[in-house]
C-alpha cells in the first residue's frame, strides 16, 4: 500500500531541486525529460515491488530520488558520479521523511551504485538496492528510447550502409546484455522482455534495409 503522502513530500521535494537547477531551467527539454524519466523508473520500481514484495513506498521514493542530483551543474566525471551525488543529496531528505536508518541506508546505496555499481560509502547489495538502477535500466531499453536513440546518433541522415553496420552494432550489444542480471526475478523477466522486442525491432529494421537496394531472392 501506497503511502502518498510520503509520495507527493518526495515529488515536491525533487521538483523543488529541478526547478532550481540553473542548467535544467535553461534547457526546458532537458529538465521535461528528466522529470518523465523519473516518473516511468517509480512505476517500473512499484512494480517490481509489487511482485517481490518489497515496501512500495520506500521503492517509489527510492526511484524518484535516484536521478535528484541533475538539479547541479556537472563538472569532469560529472554524470559517472550523479549516482552518488543524488544519495547524498537524498540522504538528509529521507532522515527528515522518518524513514528508519537502515531503510535509508539501503535506498542510499541502491542509489549510489545505480550508474557504475560504486558507492563511496559501506553498503550491501540486496535485492531492494539493486532494483533501483534495475528500474533504471529497464526504462533505458524500453520503446521510447528507442526513439531517442536513433534521434541522438542522427540514425535518419545515414546512408544505407551506415544504417546496416548501426543495426547490427545494435543487434550485437543488445544480444550481450541479455543475461545481465537485474537482482529478482521480476526485474530480469521485464528486462529480458525489453531487449526482446529491442531485437525484434531491429532485426526487421536491418531487414528492410537488406531489401531498399536490390532484389532478393
Amino acid at each position: 500500500m501506497l503511502n502518498r503522502e510520503l509520495i507527493e513530500k518526495t515529488e515536491a521535494f525533487l521538483k523543488q531541486k529541478f526547478d532550481s537547477a540553473v542548467y535544467l531551467n535553461s534547457h526546458p527539454e532537458a529538465k521535461a525529460y528528466r522529470i518523465e524519466h523519473t516518473y516511468r523508473v517509480a512505476n517500473i520500481g512499484l512494480e517490481i515491488a509489487r511482485k517481490e514484495g518489497f515496501d512500495e513506498t520506500e521503492m517509489v521514493i527510492a526511484c524518484l530520488l535516484h536521478d535528484v542530483s541533475y538539479c547541479e551543474e556537472f563538472g569532469e566525471n560529472g554524470w559517472i558520479e550523479h549516482g552518488r551525488r543524488a544519495a547524498k543529496i537524498a540522504r538528509p531528505f529521507l532522515t527528515e521523511l522518518g524513514l528508519a536508518e537502515d531503510r535509508i541506508d539501503d535506498i542510499c546505496y541502491g542509489i549510489a551504485i545505480h550508474v557504475d555499481e560504486k558507492a563511496d560509502f559501506p553498503g550491501e547489495r540486496t535485492p531492494f538496492a539493486l532494483t533501483i538502477g534495475a528500474a533504471d535500466n529497464i526504462d533505458r531499453f524500453d520503446v521510447y528510447r528507442i526513439h531517442e536513440w536513433l534521434g541522438n546518433d542522427g540514425f535518419s541522415a545515414m546512408g544505407l550502409e551506415e544504417k546496416r553496420e548501426y543495426c547490427a552494432r545494435r543487434l550485437a550489444r543488445l544480444h550481450e546484455l541479455m543475461n545481465e542480471p537485474m537482482g529478482t526475478r521480476t526485474a530480469d523477466e521485464m528486462w529480458r522482455s525489453r531487449l526482446s522486442f529491442n531485437i525484434s525491432f531491429y532485426e526487421k529494421l536491418a531487414r528492410q534495409f537488406e531489401l531498399s537496394d536490390r532484389v532478393v531472392d
